[in-house]
C-alpha cells in the first residue's frame, strides 16, 4: 500500500517583507480584498491584464505585475517570491454565448486556475485560496429553494451556463492539486453586494439603472447574496484556518428581487417599480434576445439572460453553517451592503438623477470613504 499524501498545514501566511499575490484584483471581490489586506498591513502584489480596466488599483500601495493566467510561464514569474495566493480572477458571465465565448470562459476559469495552482506549487508559495461560486454547489432536486451546503453535488443533467460548468471544473482542478499535496481551500461566493465595484458588477449596474430612473419593471425570484465585506472576511478566514481541500460557503442573506428593490428605494429615496413581468414571458423573450445577440452582436452587454432567470426561479438559499462552525464566520446584512454600494456609485458620479438622495453620512469604516468622485431589469450574479 502506498504512503498517504501528507498535506502541509498553513501556519504562517506571509511576513511584512513577503507579498501575497491577488489575481482578479480589479474585480468586485478582488478590489475589496486588496483594500482589506492593505488595511491589515499586508504587502500585496496584484496580477493584472494590461488590457483590462484596472482603475480599482489606482493610487493603492501595491506591486503591479502584468500577466495572463492562461500563460503558465508568465504566471510563474508573477508568483516568484510570494507567500500566500488569493485567486479571485474569473470570466464571469450569465450567457450561453457563441463558441468563442465558451472557449474563453473555459480557458480563463479552468486552465487559468490550473496554471495559478501549478505556478504556486513551483514557487512554493504556500496556501492558495480560490474563489468558488455558489452556482457550482448542488441543490435539492425536489426542492431547489432548500438551503444548499458544501456536501451537495452539482447536477449536470439540466441546462446550465458555461460559467457554472467552468466553476465546477475549477473545483476539480483544486482537488487535483490537493491530491498532489498542495494546500488549497475554496471560498464559495454568492451574489456580491457592496462598494469598490469599479467594473461595475451586474448588481452595481442594476442599482445605477434604478437610481437613474431606467428600471421600470422586474422579474421576481430570489438568490443568496453576500456582502462584499463578508466574502472578503471569508477569504481571510480560509487563508488563516480553513482545512486543506475543503470548500466553505459564504453568504449573508437570502433576498428576493422585490426585497432588493425595497432596499434600493430606501437608499435612493425613489419609488420602486411595481410592474412585475411574468417569469415565463420574460424567459421566452430573453431566449430570443440572447440567441440573437450572442451570435450577431457578441460584445453587446446582456443584462437579463435565460441563465439569470433560471437562477432566480430556483430561489436558492445558501447554508453557511460550516463556515460559521469551523471558521467563526459571522455574516453581516445585505441592507448595510446596499448602503455601501450606493455611497460608492454616488461618489463616482455614476448616479446622475438629481432626484436621487445623497447617501447617508459615510463613516471611517465604510469602503466608500476612500473613493474620490470621478468625472433595466434586476438579476443576480457579479
Amino acid at each position: 500500500m502506498s504512503e498517504p499524501i501528507k498535506l502541509a498545514v498553513n501556519t504562517s501566511i506571509n511576513t511584512s517583507d513577503t507579498p501575497v499575490l491577488v489575481t482578479g484584483s480589479s474585480g468586485h471581490v478582488g478590489a475589496n480584498l486588496v483594500r482589506r489586506l492593505l488595511a491589515e498591513g499586508t504587502k500585496v502584489r496584484v496580477l493584472l491584464l494590461e488590457s483590462s480596466n484596472n482603475e480599482a488599483l489606482k493610487d493603492l500601495d501595491v506591486t503591479h505585475v502584468y500577466a495572463d493566467i492562461r500563460d503558465l510561464s508568465a504566471t510563474r514569474k508573477a508568483l516568484e517570491g510570494c507567500q500566500g495566493v488569493y485567486h479571485c480572477a474569473a470570466k464571469v458571465s450569465t450567457i450561453d454565448g457563441n463558441s468563442a465565448h465558451k472557449r474563453e470562459v473555459f480557458e480563463c476559469n479552468v486552465l487559468g486556475t490550473r496554471n495559478v495552482l501549478q505556478a504556486a506549487r513551483d514557487a512554493d508559495a504556500g496556501r492558495v485560496v480560490v474563489t468558488g461560486s455558489f452556482s457550482a454547489v448542488g441543490y435539492d432536486l425536489d426542492d431547489p429553494s432548500a438551503p444548499s451546503d458544501e456536501t451537495m453535488q452539482f447536477y449536470p443533467m439540466e441546462r446550465t451556463m458555461p460559467y457554472e460548468r467552468s466553476k465546477v471544473l475549477v473545483e476539480h482542478e483544486c482537488l487535483r492539486a490537493v491530491a498532489q499535496g498542495q494546500d488549497v481551500v475554496v471560498a464559495t461566493c454568492c451574489a456580491v453586494v457592496g462598494g469598490a465595484d469599479y467594473i461595475p458588477s451586474r448588481l452595481g449596474r442594476t442599482m445605477c439603472d434604478y437610481a437613474n430612473g431606467k428600471l421600470r419593471a422586474f422579474v421576481d425570484g430570489g438568490f443568496a447574496f453576500v456582502a462584499a465585506r463578508d466574502i472578503v472576511e471569508g477569504h481571510l478566514l480560509c487563508m488563516k484556518q480553513g482545512r486543506t481541500g475543503e470548500k466553505y460557503i459564504f453568504a449573508s442573506e437570502y433576498k428576493t428581487i422585490s426585497d432588493i428593490l425595497d432596499l434600493y428605494e430606501e437608499v435612493t429615496g425613489l419609488p420602486r417599480p411595481n410592474r412585475r413581468i411574468p417569469t415565463p414571458m420574460m424567459y421566452v423573450f430573453s431566449e430570443i434576445a440572447s440567441f440573437y445577440l450572442s451570435r450577431f452582436h457578441p460584445s453587446f452587454p446582456q443584462r437579463f439572460t435565460p441563465g439569470a432567470i433560471r437562477l432566480l426561479k430556483k430561489r436558492r438559499h445558501a447554508n453557511s453553517e460550516k463556515a460559521q462552525r469551523e471558521l467563526g464566520y459571522q455574516p453581516t446584512t445585505i441592507r448595510e451592503a446596499v448602503h455601501e454600494a450606493y455611497a460608492f456609485h454616488y461618489a463616482r458620479n455614476s448616479i446622475q438623477n438629481p432626484e436621487a438622495k445623497r447617501p447617508r453620512a459615510i463613516g471611517e469604516d465604510s469602503p466608500a470613504a476612500d473613493f474620490s468622485p470621478s468625472p433595466e431589469l434586476a438579476s443576480p450574479g457579479d
